[in-house]
């Protein structure tokens, strides 16, 4: 164990780098590590903060990561806590968290691409948060790179001289002494108190098979050491902290963090639910009074029915989720049967992105195959007699006899795009139901738009019909706004007059024709023939809405007539349509894994 080295609170920088996704965060942070000392050039992999195989193979952070950089400046060792943070809206309570422990950011912006709807929200997180910030140009070695464009939009958007904006290549390693130099010269020092009651932030957990929930912490005031008895301010639960340190490319075990320091806890914490990001720490003898402000429970948006594919792996699959649980504190997840795939689960996610990592982590980790049914929001039903009712399910929704008015999540929606493709974007919002709240111009070429969306649509391909009516150009940024009454109803699939609940969706009722109609052909596509008439019908209630039908395979059976008098072969005929008649009546369509599976990906405009 090291002994720990009392670093003067001005010699300590706090910082995090803030920028929309695959602008080079994680690439940034490689170099730094590598100007530091704290790696040596090429031993290791790229994009060293990002641990997970998912997030080198999409290019995106999905968890926070921070290490502590020495730097010699001026012939002082000056601290540098560099806490990194994911650039997609579905994570931004976690940025929202690195910003609150941090007194400086970086505002990485793409010298190509220019500044992007999440460069702009998660600007405005750090000016709430008070932070000083560092204007950084990245991307200035690729040959469209647009620097002095850019450059420029910095210039408007934050009113900063040309002169305050550091130009770099994080790939190449330009300008990152300089960028270095300018994080001791302009962050502020933390202002933490030493002899204050203890007072420290979590802004990351996850789980250790063997250790239990690591925390990672920035203290405020006071001071932690190893064998305090510390308490948590959600839950008032209580434990002894067993191991205290930085947070190196390995940890660096110390006897205690101060005022100012950022680093870990290891406490016997059994599940990261009872560490959560944004929670307070203090002592359990003299500590403070007051937690610090902004923790939130983490609030689903998405929901979607997890079952297993081969219904014998749900003891798996049901384990797999619980241990996914303790490393990922925003999911939430309950049982959930139906009647064509089984037992499962209904799950709740941050976003569309945070349910693929989900499945795609559930494959890779722990090899279970499962079906994810249509995803849906919460919705707020007001019932007749004046009681109110929360659903995520569409298997949950009321008779529509007993519904007073129903009540939608509706989203905040910022779309930064070039001039040029406004026009696609604001028929798109439209077709979408959005009400445009504001235009503004961030320079002569790129605008902002801002619409009031709701989230069902949203969750389903918007950010891919965005993305191709823009051709890449457009970038989203969204977060919830309110509830606001709606005409949305329930839409069931019935197959053979038979509903499968797997299928069944709630959208707006001036989309209900076309997305039931878009589903009953998919499956008329996907489920095989059977020897009798099958009709797939969408219906709202008792109201049919649309149709399809999967003609039936027909049996020749005058085969074995060769002439004779016409009778036979009509007797062998009225034989058959009987025979299907009564098939019909008792018999049941089987429906294959993959129709389920294609009917996610149906069209719904």
């Amino acid at each position: 164990m090291a002994k720990n080295i009392e670093i003067a609170q001005e010699r300590i920088r706090n910082f995090c780098i803030i920028a929309h996704i695959d602008h080079g965060k994680s690439t940034l942070a490689d170099r730094m590590l590598e100007e530091t000392g704290v790696i040596v050039h090429g031993k290791q992999l790229d994009q060293v903060l990002d641990d997970m195989d998912l997030e080198r193979e999409r290019g995106i952070t999905i968890k926070s990561h921070a290490i502590r950089l020495p730097y010699k400046y001026e012939g002082k060792t000056y601290i540098l806590n560099l806490i990194d943070t994911p650039g997609h809206v579905d994570f931004s309570y976690e940025v929202s968290r690195s910003l609150s422990s941090c007194e400086g950011a970086l505002l990485l912006v793409d010298a190509a691409q220019g500044i992007e709807a999440q460069t702009m929200s998660n600007m405005y997180l750090a000016l709430e948060n008070n932070l000083e910030i560092i204007p950084v140009i990245n991307k200035v070695d690729l040959p469209k790179a647009d620097v002095d464009g850019t450059s420029h939009e910095i210039e408007e958007t934050m009113g900063v001289t040309k002169s305050e904006i550091f130009r770099i290549s994080a790939k190449q390693g330009i300008g990152i002494d300089e960028l270095l130099r300018g994080v001791v010269e302009k962050i502020p020092q933390p202002k933490g108190t030493i002899d204050a009651p203890a007072k420290a932030l979590i802004f990351d957990s996850y789980f250790d098979p063997y250790r239990g929930v690591v925390v990672l912490v920035r203290v405020f005031d006071g001071r932690l050491r190893r064998g305090d008895m510390i308490r948590l301010f959600s839950n008032k639960k209580e434990f002894k902290i067993e191991e205290i340190g930085y947070l190196g490319i390995k940890f660096e075990e110390q006897t205690f963090l101060t005022a100012g320091e950022v680093g870990y806890i290891i406490s016997g914490i059994k599940e990261v639910a009872d560490a959560r990001v944004g929670d307070t720490i203090t002592t359990q003898k003299g500590g403070c009074s007051e937690a610090l402000p902004g923790f939130e429970e983490p609030k689903p948006m998405v929901y979607s029915g997890i079952f297993p594919l081969d219904k014998e792996d749900y003891g798996d699959l049901r384990d797999s989720i619980a241990k996914l649980k303790l490393n990922d504190y925003a999911l939430t997840y309950e049982p959930e049967s139906s009647l064509a795939l089984g037992f499962g689960f209904r799950c709740g996610f941050l976003g569309m992105l945070h349910l693929e990592i989900f499945k795609e982590r559930l494959y890779r980790e722990f090899n279970v195959q499962i079906i994810a049914t249509t995803p849906s929001v919460r919705f707020n039903i007001h019932l007749t007699n004046g009681e109110k009712i929360i659903i995520y399910n569409p298997i949950d929704m009321p008779d529509l006899v007993r519904v007073n008015f129903i009540e939608e999540p509706i989203m905040d929606v910022e779309i930064i795009v070039p001039a040029e493709y406004v026009g696609n974007i604001m028929k798109l919002c439209q077709e979408r139901r959005g009400v445009q709240t504001d235009l503004q111009y961030i320079d002569e070429k790129r605008l902002s738009l801002k619409y009031d969306l709701p989230l069902i649509e949203i969750i389903f391909d918007f950010y891919d019909k965005l993305k191709s009516v823009s051709r890449g150009y457009a970038s989203l940024d969204y977060q919830f706004k309110r509830y606001q009454r709606s005409a949305v109803v329930k839409v069931d699939i019935l197959i053979n007059s038979e509903k499968v609940d797997a299928m069944s969706f709630i959208c707006h009722e001036s989309k209900a024709y076309s997305w039931g109609k878009s589903v009953t052909e998919k499956l008329q596509e996907v489920i095989p023939r059977q020897l009798y008439k099958v009709a797939l019908q969408a219906s709202i209630g008792s109201k049919i809405i649309a149709r399809s039908t999967i003609n039936p395979v027909r049996k020749d059976v005058t085969a074995k007539c060769y002439g004779g008098d016409i009778t036979r072969k009509r007797k062998l005929l009225e034989k058959q349509k009987e025979g299907k008649k009564r098939m019909k009546e008792i018999g049941s369509v089987q429906v294959p894994q993959e129709a389920f599976l294609e009917v996610l990906k149906v069209e719904r405009d």
